[in-house]
């Protein structure tokens, strides 16, 4: 039997990163109205380097994101800092065929400008602060900073690791310092010569030494970070590109080259700290995605691509939902986070960890980590193993979710509790 077409709902989601604009766009797919607050004159970027997996690129083509030329098709490998590898990230054939290689490496502006490309017409509003959160079984009511109380069936924080909505459901928690801190930037020289295709992530005992290949609006050129140590209570005053160019020496080429490649107004910086996984995401009418639910440390290489999974995922539970019965309300978000909270935690505790034992081990036991990771299988099958099977995971569960929203869509005969 043919189900008849739900009713629209409203939906308001309070941030304009990744996962708010993907959030946004797979909600206005599911037929409801939706509108997007931002805080900030425009949806701003917070960051220049970004990686993205084949998961989050498949949800963003779904989501009607224009994924052609997004960014440098890579293979990922971990080496030591003489060049020797230590991991090699291998995803089946189908999988580097369809995305052109594991992962793209991209400059954070451009994913911005293809999400807001995508947006309909009039969903996002620009300079609007959401101060307050209410809500009921009735509905949310979101107080602006301008004196306007806008009314909607439920919201969507995805308003980052300082969440208003998060604090609002869960109460405040203090941030997980990680004692790092990390300088990125990129180059288009071509004089720097490199490996084709390649991520490459090493280690001495102390650093991280980065660099990928990426493609920014039709050119090719490459991104780099180096990343250690660093007392998050101090503050730092030294120049952004000469302290990269200190820690990049250690480091086999092309590392050192494209850092010295790099214009020094390319070059950030940014302390490292997350929260520890929340067991609960919603409440009530409201709940979280991106960083508002799980921050997470760059060591995943998986943040802005958790949070534009989720906001795919959101929307998609909400598809045929009748919005102003709080039941159903609850039985979607419940449904939604379900699967998404113990893939962000095992990502975010495997960031978390690896960034201790790469920068916090003490120095007696350094030579015997590297040791171990130089000479046995360990590193391979904790990172290169694990990874391809999380990414396969993940597209099967987009298929599914994508199967059940096509079947809605087309009003064919479907079960709303399905996974």
């Amino acid at each position: 039997m043919k189900k008849p077409p739900a009713k629209r709902g409203r939906v308001a989601v309070i941030g304009a990163g990744p996962g708010g604009m993907a959030a946004a766009l797979s909600v206005h797919q599911a037929g409801h109205d939706v509108v997007l607050f931002e805080r900030y004159p425009h949806a701003r970027p917070a960051g220049n380097i970004l990686n993205l997996w084949p998961p989050p690129i498949k949800a963003l083509g779904l989501l009607g994101v224009n994924t052609e030329d997004l960014g440098a098709p890579c293979t990922s490998e971990f080496r030591n800092a003489r060049g020797r590898r230590r991991v090699r990230a291998a995803l089946p054939e189908q999988v580097v065929r369809d995305y052109g290689g594991g992962f793209i490496g991209l400059l954070r502006p451009e994913l911005y400008e293809r999400l807001l490309d995508a947006l309909p017409r009039g969903v996002l509003q620009v300079n609007h602060t959401v101060e307050r959160v209410e809500q009921d079984e009735s509905g949310v009511r979101l107080h602006l900073a301008d004196g306007r109380v806008h009314e909607t069936d439920l919201v969507i924080g995805a308003d980052g690791i300082d969440s208003l909505v998060r604090r609002t459901l869960w109460g405040d928690s203090p941030k997980r310092e990680h004692n790092l801190h990390i300088f990125g930037g990129y180059t288009f020289d071509e004089s720097v010569e490199t490996e084709p295709g390649m991520c490459v992530l090493s280690h001495t005992r102390t650093v991280q030494g980065s660099w990928t290949a990426i493609r920014n609006k039709g050119r090719g050129g490459h991104q780099w970070w180096v990343l250690e140590a660093f007392d998050a209570s101090r503050e730092f005053s030294g120049d952004l590109h000469s302290t990269a160019t200190s820690l990049g020496q250690a480091f086999a080429r092309p590392l050192p080259q494209l850092i010295a490649a790099t214009d020094p107004a390319h070059v950030q910086r940014w302390v490292i700290r997350d929260r520890k996984p929340l067991k609960q995401w919603s409440k009530g009418r409201a709940t979280l995605v991106g960083d508002a639910a799980h921050p997470t440390s760059p060591y995943a290489g998986y943040g802005a691509g958790m949070a534009t999974e989720d906001g795919y995922f959101i929307g998609r539970r909400l598809a045929g939902v009748d919005l102003s019965d709080y039941a159903a309300v609850r039985q979607a978000l419940d449904a939604f986070e379900a699967p998404r909270k113990p893939h962000t935690a095992r990502q975010s505790q495997h960031a978390y960890a690896l960034g201790q034992v790469f920068h916090h081990a003490p120095r007696a036991l350094q030579p015997i980590r590297d040791a171990i990771l130089d000479r046995t299988p360990l590193m391979q099958k904790v990172v290169g193993d694990s990874t391809p099977g999380s990414i396969l995971t993940q597209l099967g569960e987009i298929d599914r979710a994508e199967a059940r929203f096509t079947a809605l869509l087309g009003l064919g005969e479907t079960d709303d509790t399905a996974s």
